[in-house]
């Protein structure tokens, strides 16, 4: 099995995804040995129904895609998701707040989801780094690791940009062993995928990871 396939987390988050394709999805990650399967929160149990048995996590997103929800929701969130079958929050940080300045309460923000994960989910942080200047995004993986985050993740894939090899180094920088970082958005085919691992991601969140381990190409957006 393509050594890839443990470090891909096998997204579908588009709003018309259907049940039958979060299916396909989940046969898909079984088949690959993908690292997880990511999905909108209301087709946790679709995933996880499938995956249960499997070393394949079923992740989620939380707060997707623009980070705008109080803590307490993202809170509340995180735990029915996790009631569902998540084992994987990947939650967005309140990207306004950040950019207001606002340090304490991005830090609370992800406070409030770590905590709610505490013991029973991986949470890693969308910095959303297309919407940042580089001090920002410095700024925001200092707050994820003080907040006890356990990986920095680039994008939503929604905001017009996605991961960067420049972005991926610098996240990677500024957590060192204290987190992992997980370049999303835009990583198609292998020669991207192994190009972000080396600047330093320990996890590609894509939905070519089919392409990425056979070694072909693919149109997808995400």
């Amino acid at each position: 099995m393509n050594s890839l396939s443990s470090m891909i987390d096998h997204t579908l988050l588009k709003p018309d995804s259907t049940i039958d394709q979060v299916k396909t999805l989940s046969n898909e990650a079984k088949e690959y040995n993908f690292a997880s399967v990511c999905v909108n929160p209301s087709m946790v149990p679709v995933a996880y129904s499938i995956l249960k048995d499997t070393e394949v996590k079923v992740c989620t997103v939380i707060g997707f895609p623009l980070g705008a929800t109080l803590p307490d929701v993202k809170a509340f969130e995180t735990k029915q998701a996790i009631d569902k079958g998540a084992t994987e929050i990947d939650m967005v940080i309140n990207i306004g707040a950040l950019k207001s300045g606002k340090e304490l309460d991005v830090q609370k923000d992800v406070k409030a989801v770590v905590e709610a994960a505490k013991d029973k989910a991986l949470v890693k942080v969308i910095i959303e780094t297309v919407l940042l200047t580089d001090e920002e995004k410095e700024k925001a993986c200092v707050l994820a690791v003080e907040a006890g985050a356990d990986f920095v993740k680039t994008s939503t894939g929604f905001a017009g940009g996605g991961a960067t090899l420049e972005d991926v180094k610098l996240m990677k920088q500024v957590v060192g062993d204290k987190a992992e970082v997980k370049a999303s958005g835009g990583v198609k085919d292998e020669q991207t995928a192994l190009a972000m691992i080396e600047a330093g991601a320990q996890r590609i969140g894509t939905s070519s990871g089919i392409a990425i381990v056979s070694g072909t190409s693919s149109s997808s957006d995400y």
